[in-house]
């Protein structure tokens, strides 16, 4: 067969080193940095991430959506949701085969190698027709540039997060999951951030921050893996942003708890984050200090809001109360993944999960991305043209998945932003007794 292709007011430490070309720089204020628990810009002004994530780390190791339209149609798609940033995810596979083969892998390559030669070419040409910009021959990093181009001409920042190892749907036992686990080569792992950190540096006008690792949690093969500790932990995430800095130090560099990104009690709340080793971990004990950001995920249920909240505190936002003399490593917390059904009929928007979500961004001022965009998938878990529930938009990626749905989205958006919440962050008597009186995640609604 032949298949045919188409072709806040914050004393500022040497901002005068601070010196861009980029107009998109300057319009967003970049580099970016962290002071106590907030974001800052390059002016001191506190920023905060509302944003959504952009898959690109599955099997084809391209980001989504490109079938059914162009990257421009979905950037004003995030445009009219009212969001600044985008998390747009990667796999370190994707580096391994630049240096495995000197060269990046073309489109054809990867949507044949992916899904087969049909469906490959299919789908190839799909992507050219809404991408015309594209060819065969477009490579995947030139992806990423073009979705970097476009959302610095929309003036989004770019959140780039190493979401896995293998591409592939992320995430369970897979073998991505801890240091040195079957497919989470430690040194390939730093390498590709490091790869990724300097070509964003050189290529994304608005690239403005990098996640080491999503969802860090206990390895599929732990007799391979390093031993699932804080130690283990704080080892590897230091030496990777370490490398990352050298590469790139404009940036900020997120690191993500334990157990699916969801903790980092011990890291927050403990200066000794490993009982039998007495190793202990002080964000200001790194050069980097200035340019680092706890990440959290939730994906939990919900009793009630001061529930989630006191469940929230202890899992590391407590970090933004800067009254809490109990907490020992203060940084801004970004809640980098939360999402739910998106369908109207599924009434999840109206939960409690999402609107105590939406009550809390709104008082405490921190940052959030919506998991997720895609409304499908060009393969996951083996599934083909794979349909979400969860994306906002429909399948086509061509209108919201529901009316009402999207609209709280929105107002959640609107909120965040307004918020007058300063650097005080003074939480209500409800929410401290709430913590007082904090109680471990095992009811459910």
């Amino acid at each position: 067969m032949v298949f045919t292709i188409i072709s806040a007011s914050v004393t500022l430490l040497a901002l005068s080193s601070f010196v861009f070309s980029s107009p998109y720089k300057t319009s967003l204020r970049l580099p970016l940095y962290s002071s106590e628990r907030w974001i800052l810009n390059s002016q001191g002004e506190p920023i905060t991430y509302v944003g959504i994530n952009w898959p690109g780390s599955a099997d084809v190791m391209i980001p989504e959506g490109l079938q059914y339209q162009s990257i421009e149609y979905i950037v004003d798609k995030i445009i009219d949701m009212g969001l600044n940033v985008v998390r747009l995810t990667f796999a370190i596979e994707m580096i391994d085969d630049i240096y495995d083969t000197g060269n990046d892998v073309t489109l054809q390559d990867a949507f044949v190698k992916a899904l087969g030669p049909e469906s490959g070419i299919t789908t190839l040409n799909a992507v050219i027709q809404n991408n015309p910009q594209f060819s065969a021959n477009t490579t995947r990093l030139q992806v990423y540039d073009a979705i970097a181009k476009e959302l610095a001409m929309k003036d989004i920042f770019l959140h780039l997060d190493n979401h896995i190892s293998r591409g592939q749907w992320c995430c369970g036992s897979d073998g991505n999951g801890w240091f040195n686990d079957t497919y989470f080569n430690v040194n390939n792992w730093i390498r590709g951030l490091s790869y990724m950190a300097d070509h964003g540096k050189n290529n994304w006008p608005t690239f403005s921050s990098i996640g080491l690792r999503n969802e860090p949690r206990y390895p599929a093969n732990p007799r391979l893996a390093y031993p699932y500790t804080w130690s283990t932990w704080a080892a590897n995430m230091t030496s990777a942003a370490k490398a990352v800095h050298k590469a790139n130090k404009d940036i900020l560099i997120f690191f993500s708890g334990k157990h699916y990104g969801v903790s980092l009690t011990s890291v927050v709340f403990g200066g000794a984050i490993d009982s039998t080793t007495g190793v202990t971990f002080n964000v200001t004990d790194y050069e980097y200090y200035h340019k680092m950001v706890f990440e959290l995920h939730t994906y939990s249920r919900v009793f009630s809001c001061s529930w989630f909240w006191s469940y929230l505190y202890r899992r590391g936002f407590g970090a933004l109360n800067v009254s809490d003399t109990s907490v020992f490593n203060r940084l801004p917390v970004v809640l980098t993944e939360w999402g739910h059904k998106q369908s109207d009929s599924s009434t999840r928007y109206r939960g409690l999960y999402h609107t105590c979500l939406h009550s809390f961004a709104a008082e405490w001022k921190f940052g959030w991305m919506l998991w997720t965009i895609s409304g499908s998938y060009y393969i996951r878990s083996g599934t083909q043209d794979m349909e979400d529930t969860w994306g906002i938009l429909d399948k086509e990626w061509a209108y919201y998945r529901g009316t009402d749905s999207s609209a709280a989205f929105k107002q959640m958006a609107v909120d965040t932003f307004a918020s007058d919440a300063d650097s005080g962050v003074h939480f209500s008597q409800m929410q401290i007794n709430a913590f007082k009186n904090y109680m471990a995640p095992t009811v459910s609604n």
